[in-house]
């Protein structure tokens, strides 16, 4: 990609480095989603022929329209980079000590139920050096593990629920993610998702160089992520729906046409009544007062996809 070229992270500016970041995100994602595609055309022509079958989704929806889902505490309960800490801490790549580190961070974001930039940024940091020298199939590998110890319980049934309602309707649906692009891609897959959108690493090689390319896809990242994908996939932002529940992604709500507060946050929830966007909150089973939910979302609240392996971006020299 041309903008990596050009990478210079401590001297420019922090707007035209959520910009690399957003790119750099959307072709991982892009590529993710082209090679989904490949494996599964290949499947379906080895499939045996039993005739005339129905579409695995109905074409209800729009072809323009798209979906983009926050991870933590919207589709998941807490934190992905913390729950990944502790499936490393498991297989010894770091010493206790960083465990206790990771612990009080994932308690506190449990507790706060919002997202802290100098804890993530923490998080993230502790996590760029405990990987780098790996290599990125590895990491992937462990990430699968790391899902079902630790992951597939957390998930919330009812944004999941939101999810399959758009993938039932012919749209593509992605995670939109600060965390690592690895453990967001095998999240999505899942899940059954389209794929995502998250942080990427930089590797050399297949191997982690212990640096990100850009910054971490959080805040206005998010929403250039989202405005590059978008672009490429030929999407109309007017009619994509995203959904969060942290003001932190306030810049990626308001450039869909339908936003969605997903267990909010307090300044969330506020900003959303003001502005009438739709909301729902899972956390104790209670309706806020506005509550917007497709009108397929309850079918497939237990569907979970079945996708093949989704292959990763990566920075080469």
């Amino acid at each position: 990609m041309a903008a990596l070229g050009w990478l210079t992270p401590r001297r420019r500016s922090a707007t035209a480095r959520s910009v690399l970041a957003g790119e750099a995100s959307a072709e991982a994602a892009r590529k993710s989603s082209q090679e989904l595609e490949e494996l599964d055309a290949l499947a379906a022509k080895d499939a045996p022929d039993d005739g005339p079958q129905e579409p695995e989704f109905p074409v209800v929806g729009d072809d323009k329209a798209a979906a983009f889902f926050d991870l933590d505490n919207t589709v998941m309960q807490g934190a992905a980079i913390f729950h990944f800490g502790r499936g490393l801490y498991k297989r010894k790549f770091f010493e206790r000590q960083e465990l206790f580190r990771f612990a009080w961070q994932q308690a506190w974001f449990r507790l706060a139920g919002v997202e802290d930039p100098e804890h993530m940024q923490d998080a993230r940091d502790s996590a760029l050096s405990i990987v780098k020298g790996h290599r990125v199939a590895e990491l992937m590998s462990i990430g699968e593990e790391i899902y079902d110890e630790y992951m597939a319980e957390r998930i919330w049934p009812g944004t999941r629920a939101l999810a399959q309602a758009h993938l039932d309707a012919g749209q593509k649906v992605w995670l939109v993610t600060a965390a690592p692009v690895e453990i967001a891609t095998v999240i999505a897959r899942r899940l059954g998702l389209t794929g995502a959108l998250g942080t990427v690493a930089e590797s050399v090689g297949g191997v982690y160089t212990g640096k990100l390319v850009g910054e971490p896809l959080h805040g206005p990242a998010k929403a250039e992520a989202v405005r590059a994908l978008a672009a490429a996939e030929g999407l109309d932002l007017g009619r994509c729906a995203a959904y969060s529940d942290s003001h932190n992604d306030i810049p990626m709500l308001s450039l869909v046409g339908h936003p969605y507060a997903i267990n909010p946050d307090a300044k969330l929830r506020k900003h959303a009544r003001a502005r009438d966007w739709r909301l729902r909150d899972y956390r104790t089973g209670r309706k806020a007062a506005k509550v917007g939910i497709p009108a397929a979302a309850g079918v497939g609240a237990l569907a979970g996809g079945a996708a093949a392996a989704v292959a990763l971006h990566r920075r080469r020299h």
